[in-house]
């Protein structure tokens, strides 16, 4: 018979108890954790949030949405990438929360939903409660500027799966929109404006391609101080992501609005496609914007082919309104008025016309001539 004992344990001795400690995972942590974040997800609520933080899930009284006729519920759900390795490697952690809520909430904002809460949920190496509650902080003011509710969240401790200062983060919504305020494609019309809503720089989109071309081939160091940023490379790669929702509901109350698009994954175009009929293409004049210089850098440093960093990077723009002609004026004053940088980026046409100006058959939406300077 052989002696079960552990590696560490001297011959004929008995093995210490097991413990869920000893196997990695601190629960007194976790709890510390939960107490630190307490005060953050309490400024991250709604009147229609019952109860608080500690229960088995969250409650929200969907009695309060009885004034809409036929309340369609909308969710989504995102993360935001390796964004998360730069927080890590900055050891700063309190705007990834931030940015985690502008990827859910805009998504449902594109199809006219007001959000109404989310929960979020934090995988970890190990539980350091200081960490933990800086993520949360960040997440409950995402919520605030969204004027959504954080009812309830998870943190999870995962040692030998991922190392103790390594992190992801992820989140879902949940939002409302009255069935005839639908927004989407079936609105979108020939001769509708797209107005551009400027983004505040990568957002949370193509990090894995931003670290290889200034990290790891031009072997850039985050505490770079980059001249055309007017601040060190990491702080640019941190700067949290543009919340478009209260923006683009406000936009929704005041004008007529066919559609909005999300610019994330896939770029401008591709994105914008994903709410223009099949009948209609979307043409997008460059020379309205110049893209700030963070686009510029990783195009030329990474010596990339202008389509390439198109399809992957937002290039400077965060959100798209799809409006009709007599609906601009107005909608260009609102986002001055709440300080959102927009401007008319293009024009909904015919697919003929879009065939008679060169753009590719099977696209919905394309970018022509060169940037601004």
């Amino acid at each position: 018979m052989t002696d079960q004992t552990t590696p560490n344990t001297p011959p004929g001795a008995a093995a210490p108890a097991a413990t869920y400690a000893a196997a990695g995972v601190d629960i007194e942590a976790g709890d510390r954790a939960v107490d630190l974040m307490k005060e953050w997800v309490r400024k991250a609520t709604r009147p229609e949030v019952v109860g608080g933080i500690g229960g088995f899930a969250g409650l929200f009284d969907a009695s309060k949405l009885a004034r809409y006729q036929r309340p369609l519920l909308a969710s989504a759900t995102d993360g935001v990438g390796t964004k998360v390795a730069i927080a890590q490697a900055l050891d700063r952690h309190d705007t990834i929360g931030h940015d985690l809520v502008g990827m859910v909430v805009d998504d449902l904002v594109v199809c006219g939903a007001e959000p109404l809460f989310m929960t979020d949920y934090i995988a970890t190496g190990k539980v350091v409660p200081e960490r933990i509650a800086a993520i949360v902080k960040g997440i409950a003011e995402g919520c605030v500027l969204a004027g959504c509710a954080l009812v309830g969240g998870e943190t999870a401790e995962h040692p030998g799966l991922m190392r103790p200062d390594e992190y992801d983060v992820a989140g879902a919504g949940t939002g409302v929109v009255e069935a005839d305020a639908l927004l989407g494609a079936d609105r979108v019309r020939e001769g509708d404006v797209i107005i551009a809503m400027a983004s505040s720089g990568l957002h949370s989109n193509g990090y894995s391609l931003v670290r290889h071309v200034l990290l790891e081939r031009a072997g850039w160091a985050l505490d770079r101080e980059v001249a055309e940023f007017g601040r060190t490379l990491g702080e640019e790669l941190l700067e949290p992501t543009r919340i478009y929702s209260l923006d683009c509901l406000t936009l929704a109350r005041t004008a007529e609005v066919h559609a909005f698009s999300h610019v994330t994954g896939g770029g401008l175009a591709a994105n914008l496609a994903r709410v223009i009929p099949d009948h209609l293409y979307a043409r997008l004049d460059r020379s309205t914007w110049s893209p700030a210089p963070v686009f510029r850098t990783v195009g030329e440093v990474g010596r990339m082919e202008l389509t390439e960093i198109e399809r992957t990077l937002n290039m400077g723009v965060g959100m798209v309104a799809v409006v009709p002609e007599h609906s601009v004026d107005v909608v260009l004053d609102v986002l001055e008025d709440r300080s959102v940088p927009a401007w008319e980026l293009g024009e909904v046409i015919s697919r003929e016309a879009a065939a008679e100006q060169g753009a590719p058959r099977d696209a919905g939406a394309g970018l022509f001539g060169s940037y601004g300077a």
